[in-house]
Parts: C-alpha cells; sequence; structure tokens
C-alpha cells in the first residue's frame, strides 16, 4: 500500500488501526480498517483485500481524506456511495479504488462517520457484480485523533 515503506502502528483503536509511514521520506498517518461485512450480487464473488483508510499527509495539505480500496477493479466511469447513516457520499472510481467525489463533502463525511455506528460502501465491478461492504465505526474516533496527534 505504501510503496516500499512499512508502516508503523501507532494503536489499535476498536476497529480502527491507527499508523504512520514515511514514503519517500514524507510522513504520512492513517486510520485503516477492514469490513465488518461483505456482501455480492451475484453472491461469493471473489474480491482482494477490501480497506477503507482515511489519511493525512502533512506535506501536501491533506487532512483525513478518505480512501477506499474496493478489492476489485471498478466499472469504468462507474460511480460508488459511501452511507452514513441516511446520508450518501457520491465517489469517484479509478481502478480498485474509491475517494469522496466532492471535496467539500469530505470533512463532512468524517464527521458523520466519528459519530456513526457503521458506513456503507456500495460499487459495481468491471464485470458487473455488485457489492455492499458495511465497515463498524467503533474506534475511529480514537484513531483519528491519534493521527491527528502524531502528524500534526
Amino acid at each position: 500500500m505504501m510503496g516500499g515503506s512499512k508502516p508503523t502502528l501507532l494503536g489499535q483503536y476498536g476497529d480502527w488501526g491507527a499508523y504512520t509511514a514515511s514514503p519517500g521520506g514524507k510522513k504520512v498517518c492513517f486510520a485503516i480498517a477492514k469490513p465488518a461485512s461483505s456482501a455480492t450480487v451475484p453472491p461469493n464473488r471473489p474480491r482482494n483485500p477490501i480497506f477503507m483508510f482515511i489519511s493525512t499527509r502533512p506535506a501536501d495539505k491533506v487532512s483525513n481524506e478518505v480512501s477506499i480500496i474496493i478489492g476489485y477493479p471498478f466499472k469504468p466511469g462507474s460511480d460508488s456511495s459511501l452511507e452514513i447513516g441516511s446520508t450518501a457520499y457520491a465517489l469517484y472510481t479509478q481502478q480498485d479504488g474509491a475517494w469522496i467525489k466532492n471535496a467539500a463533502e469530505e470533512g463532512q463525511a468524517v464527521d458523520a462517520m466519528r459519530g456513526g455506528q457503521s458506513a456503507l460502501v456500495k460499487g459495481t465491478s468491471s464485470k458487473g457484480t455488485q457489492s455492499t461492504d458495511t465497515y463498524s465505526l467503533k474506534g475511529l474516533s480514537q484513531a483519528l485523533d491519534r493521527v491527528a496527534q502524531d502528524c500534526k
């Protein structure tokens, strides 16, 4: 994930791990989790490991950037969504990655996740398989606080 720089675990908080790494000498901190559950239609389609990570890169003036590795190539040009409670945030997709489409919504999404119980990520693969991944948000606030502390 972070080529050539092995991340260091700062702490595990509930379902979220807080890590730091320095690829190319630039410090990066991130909170990362795997889905608590995953489903596909048709069922049981093979997928690579799935993650959501929220990263802070002080050198690039980026904080709390949400990204998802979905475990398959997205259908080119397809949108995906991140749902927290009753609010859905559109994600743009590229290969096996997804990011919040409207940068202005990123802070809202992160705040919603800090206060939420779970987040759903929905996507469509290049073969037309639909996936729904459910992430537990338990520990996310503490993990993000740890990340902020370490990557000022």
